[in-house]
C-alpha cells in the first residue's frame, strides 16, 4: 500500500527545536505516514540528535547551507508519499494533525490543504481533554483562487504530489516568503481545503521568527519579486485568472504597506505601495465583492 503522507522537516541550526518536532511527528496516529529531515548544513550540533532516532527517520544532509525552498525540494526528491507535507524544525504537530488530514482526504480528495496554527512561547502547552477536536470544520473551494475568506498565515500545507510536480517545486530564489509564492504557483492547482478548526500546528514564537522593522526591507523585495513575477506572466492559470491573483499578491501589498507606516517608514512604504497600486486596488475590490456575494458556508468532518 503506497504511504499516504510524507513529512518533510527542513531545518538548519535549530539544536534546540529539533527534538521536540521530530517526536511529535513520530507519535502521529491513525496515518501511513514517512518522516524525511533535511538538515540544510547546521553548525550546531543538530545531527548529534537526529543519530539517535535511527530508521525511524530519512536524513539528508546539505554540505552548504542552500536555503529552505532548495532543503525541502531536497526532501521532496526523496519522498514516496502520496501527499507531502512541510514542515518547520521550530514547530510542532498536534496529536491529531494527520488524523484530521486523512479525514479530510478521505472526504474531499483535494490538491492543496491549508491548516491553522497555535502560537506559543517557550514550553509548548500542555493539552486539556477539552483541547481533544470531536470534529473538522472546513470550507472547500475549486482552487485557492475561488477562496472567499482570509486565512492569515497557513503554517500547514498539505500537497498532492502531481500538483506539487506541475509547478516545480518550491522557489530557491528567496530569501523570505518563499511559501507565499510557493502558494501562488499552487493557486489554481485544483480542490482546495481550508480547516477552520482544530488547529493543526504548534508555531514556535522566538526571536529569529518574530517580524521586526529591519525585515520589511527584504519582505518588500519578495513582494516585488511576486509583483513582477504576475506582470510577466509567469504563474499559473492563465490571463482569465489574473484579476485573483493580483488580488492574492495586492493583499501582501497593503498588509505589510500598513505594517510600514506603522514603524514610522512612511517614505518606503508609500512607494512599496505606488509600485503594487494596481494589485491593491484588485485585493479591495475582490473582497467588497466577497462581503457582498456572501461567503461559502463552513462544512463539518465527524472526527
Amino acid at each position: 500500500m503506497p504511504t499516504r503522507f510524507s513529512i518533510i522537516i527542513t531545518f538548519y541550526n535549530q539544536r534546540g527545536f529539533i527534538k521536540d518536532a521530530l517526536d511529535s511527528a513520530l507519535s502521529q496516529r491513525n496515518a501511513e505516514f514517512e518522516v524525511i529531515v533535511v538538515d540544510d548544513c547546521s553548525s550546531d550540533g543538530s545531527q548529534e540528535i537526529l543519530k539517535g532516532y535511527g530508521d525511524a527517520i530519512r536524513l539528508v544532509c546539505h554540505e552548504t547551507n542552500k536555503g529552505v525552498g532548495a532543503a525541502r525540494n531536497s526532501g521532496a526528491a526523496l519522498a514516496t508519499g502520496n501527499y507531502l507535507l512541510f514542515h518547520d524544525g521550530d514547530d510542532l504537530f498536534l496529536p491529531w494533525t494527520l488524523d484530521v488530514f486523512e479525514r479530510v482526504i478521505q472526504a474531499k480528495n483535494p490538491k492543496l490543504v491549508l491548516g491553522g496554527f497555535w502560537w506559543f512561547d517557550g514550553t509548548p502547552p500542555a493539552l486539556q481533554p477539552a483541547d481533544i477536536p470531536h470534529e473538522i470544520r472546513i470550507f472547500e473551494y475549486q482552487d485557492y483562487l475561488r477562496r472567499d475568506r482570509p486565512f492569515g498565515k497557513a503554517i500547514c500545507k498539505v500537497v498532492d504530489r502531481q500538483a506539487f510536480e506541475s509547478v516545480n517545486g518550491w522557489p530557491t530564489d528567496y530569501k523570505i516568503l518563499e511559501d507565499l509564492d510557493f502558494l501562488i504557483r499552487l493557486s489554481a492547482c485544483g480542490r482546495t481545503i481550508l480547516i477552520q478548526s482544530p488547529l493543526t500546528i504548534f508555531y514556535r514564537r522566538h526571536p529569529e521568527n518574530n517580524l521586526r522593522r529591519n525585515r520589511l526591507t527584504p519582505m518588500f523585495l519578495a513582494i516585488r519579486t511576486m509583483v513582477a513575477n504576475e506582470r510577466s506572466g509567469k504563474y499559473p492559470g492563465g490571463k482569465h485568472r489574473s484579476f485573483e491573483r493580483k488580488a492574492m499578491i495586492g493583499g501582501l501589498v497593503l498588509f505589510w504597506g500598513r505594517d510600514a507606516f506603522r514603524v514610522g517608514m512612511y517614505w518606503e512604504g508609500t512607494k512599496f505601495l505606488a509600485y503594487g497600486g494596481t494589485m491593491a486596488l484588485a485585493a479591495v475590490t475582490q473582497r467588497l465583492g466577497m462581503i457582498l456575494r456572501g461567503r461559502q458556508p463552513c462544512e463539518v468532518i465527524e472526527m
